[in-house]
C-alpha cells in the first residue's frame, strides 16, 4: 500500500508547537490559518496512491511502492520517470507549492549519492545518513528542511553575533547525541511536513564548528518551537475570491531548537566546516533540488501562461499588435523554462555511478528564472490592466440584488458572463497582485539562493578552460611576424 492523505494527516498528530498571532495552536491541522494547506498536501498522497504507476517505484528493501523522487537514477529514463512524477505532482498545485514533498527528497537523493564524502568526514555520519535515507524512502517522510540562518546582523560571522544561540548550534554532548540550541529558516512548508533536515549552506570560519552540523528530526520532537509567518490562508475571504491562497499557502516559519536532543543515527555532520559546504555544493544535493525546482516552475509557467492568455480574451485585447507581441515574449520565456529543463536531462552527468542532472545547466536556469520570474509577473500585471482591482469586494457582494444587478451591467466581456469575468479576475490577482502573489515573486527570487550566490554557480560551473581555449587555439595559429608583408605598391606610386 502507498502512503494516502489519511496516512499523512494522521502522521502530522505528534505533538508539535506551532505558533502563530500571539497563540500556541493546538491542532495546526485543523487551525484556520493551515487546515486548508495541509489538505493540499495531504491530496498530493491521494492522487500518488490513485496513480502508482505514474507516481512511484518499489523500494528495493521494503517492497512497498514509494515516490520517484526518491530514486537513485542510473540512467537518462530514470531522470524522465522522476521529471513525470514530479510534474504530475506539480500540476495539482499548478507549481504554487514549491516545497512539496519531492523537494528535499531530491536533495537527499542528491546527498547519499555523494556518500564518499561523508565516508570522508566521518564513518558514522555517513551511515546515518544512508540509513535515514532508507528510512525516510520507505515511509515517504515528508521532510522540509532549514539551511539559512537567521539574518540579525549580516556584518557579522556567525559566531561573533550577540546571542552566540542566535544560528543553532551544539550546546551539550553526550553517548546518546548532541543537544542543539539556537534558530533556523526559512522552515517552508514546516506545518505540514513530517521531519526537518538542518544544515548550514552558508560559509562557516575557524572557531565556528559548533554550527557546523547537519541532521534530522521529527517536528514534534520535545523543544522544537515553529514560529509561522502570517497565514495567507486565514486572511482568505473564500474560495471564490482567494482561489489560490485559500488553499496552496504553504507557509513559512522560522524554528527555533530550544535544547533539542539529536540522536547520534540523525547526525549527518559533525562539527565539519568544510563538510557543511560539501554536504550541498560537492555533492549533487542542491543541484537535484534545484532540478526538482525547475519541473516545478515549468509547469506554473504553464499556468501563468494560461492565465494570461484568458484575461486578454476576456478583456478583448488578443488581436491587438502590441499585446501579441507581449504574448509573444512571455511565451519564448517559458519555452526557455522547458528547453532548459529538457536540456539539463538530455546533457545529465554521471557521479558516483548515479545519472544526475547537469549541474552546469541547473544553475544556468535558476540564474536567468530568477530574474524572469518577477519581469514576467509585472508584464502580465500591465496587460491584465485595471481589471485586476476594479472588482467586488468578495463574492458576498452577489448575494445583494443591487449590487449583482451593478456587477451585471459593469463587469463586461464579449466571451463570458459577469460574474465568469468577476471570478477570473479574481484568480489572476491572486497570482499576480495579491499578498500571497507578492511572496511568490520574493520566493522564486531567492529560493535558491540571492542572484550573486547562483551567479556564482554559473561562474564556478562553467567550462572556462575550453572556452579560453578554444581563443588560445586560434592566438597560437598566427604570429606578428607572420603579418608583416611588404604592402604592393599602387601604379600611381610607381
Amino acid at each position: 500500500m502507498s502512503k494516502t492523505g489519511a496516512d499523512h494527516l494522521k502522521s502530522l498528530d505528534d505533538g508539535r508547537e506551532v505558533f502563530i498571532n500571539g497563540e500556541l495552536v493546538e491542532d495546526p491541522v485543523n487551525h484556520v490559518a493551515f487546515r486548508n494547506s495541509v489538505r493540499s498536501a495531504a491530496g498530493l498522497y491521494d492522487f500518488q496512491a490513485e496513480n502508482l504507476d505514474l507516481m512511484t517505484y518499489e523500494s528495493p528493501t521494503s517492497g512497498k511502492p514509494v515516490n520517484l523522487a526518491w530514486l537513485l537514477p542510473k540512467s537518462y529514463e530514470d531522470l524522465v520517470r522522476r521529471r513525470e512524477a514530479i510534474k504530475a505532482w506539480s500540476r495539482q498545485t499548478y507549481g504554487f507549492m514549491g516545497r512539496s514533498p519531492d523537494h528535499i527528497a531530491s536533495s537527499l537523493v542528491g546527498q547519499v549519492a555523494g556518500l564518499p564524502l561523508f565516508q570522508e568526514h566521518n564513518p558514522k555520519c555517513a551511515r546515518a545518513i544512508w540509513n535515514y535515507y532508507e528510512y525516510a524512502r520507505d515511509n515517504d517522510v515528508f521532510l522540509t528542511y532549514v539551511i539559512i540562518n537567521p539574518q540579525a546582523d549580516r556584518s557579522k560571522d556567525t559566531g561573533d553575533q550577540e546571542d552566540e544561540f542566535l544560528t543553532t548550534a551544539i550546546v551539550d554532548e553526550d553517548s546518546e547525541g548532541i543537544t542543539v540550541r539556537g534558530a533556523k529558516m526559512l522552515g517552508t512548508s514546516s506545518i505540514m511536513a513530517n521531519d526537518v533536515l538542518v544544515a548550514n549552506i552558508q560559509p562557516l570560519v575557524p572557531g565556528e564548528e559548533k554550527y557546523a552540523i547537519s541532521f534530522a528530526v521529527g517536528l514534534g520532537t520535545k523543544g522544537i518551537k515553529i514560529m509561522s509567518r502570517k497565514s495567507y490562508e486565514e486572511n482568505a475571504v473564500s474560495k471564490f475570491d482567494n482561489p489560490l491562497s485559500s488553499q496552496f499557502d504553504e507557509n513559512d516559519a522560522l524554528i527555533y531548537f530550544d535544547d533539542v536532543k539529536v540522536p547520534w543515527d540523525r547526525v549527518f555532520v559533525y562539527r565539519g566546516l568544510d563538510m557543511c559546504r560539501a554536504q550541498f555544493q560537492d555533492t549533487w544535493a542542491h543541484s537535484s533540488q534545484n532540478y526538482q525546482c525547475q519541473i516545478r516552475l515549468m509547469v506554473k509557467m504553464r499556468f501563468m501562461m494560461g492565465l494570461i492568455r484568458k484575461v486578454c480574451d476576456t478583456n478583448g485585447t488578443t488581436a491587438f499588435p502590441a499585446v501579441r507581441d507581449q504574448l509573444g515574449r512571455l511565451a519564448a520565456q517559458a519555452a526557455l523554462v522547458d528547453g532548459m529543463m529538457h536540456g539539463i536531462e538530455a546533457a545529465g552527468q554521471n557521479y558516483n555511478g548515479y545519472f544526475m542532472p547537469n549541474r552546469h545547466l541547473v544553475y544556468a536556469a535558476q540564474s536567468l528564472t530568477q530574474e524572469m520570474y518577477p519581469q514576467m509577473v509585472n508584464v502580465m500585471r500591465e496587460l491584465s490592466g485595471g481589471g485586476l482591482i476594479m472588482l467586488p469586494s468578495s463574492a458576498a457582494d452577489f448575494a445583494n440584488p443591487e449590487l449583482a444587478e451593478l456587477i451585471n451591467r459593469t463587469q463586461k466581456s464579449s466571451i463570458t458572463d459577469p460574474q465568469g469575468r468577476v471570478k477570473l479576475m479574481k484568480l489572476a490577482w491572486d497570482a499576480l497582485g495579491s499578498e500571497f502573489a507578492s511572496r511568490h515573486v520574493q520566493y522564486e527570487m531567492f529560493y535558491a539562493g540571492a542572484q550573486f550566490v547562483t551567479r556564482g554557480h554559473m561562474y564556478r560551473t562553467y567550462p572556462w578552460e575550453d572556452a579560453t581555449g578554444m581563443v588560445d587555439e586560434l592566438l597560437a595559429s598566427y604570429d606578428l611576424k607572420d603579418s608583416i608583408i611588404s604592402r604592393p605598391k599602387t601604379e600611381a606610386a610607381e
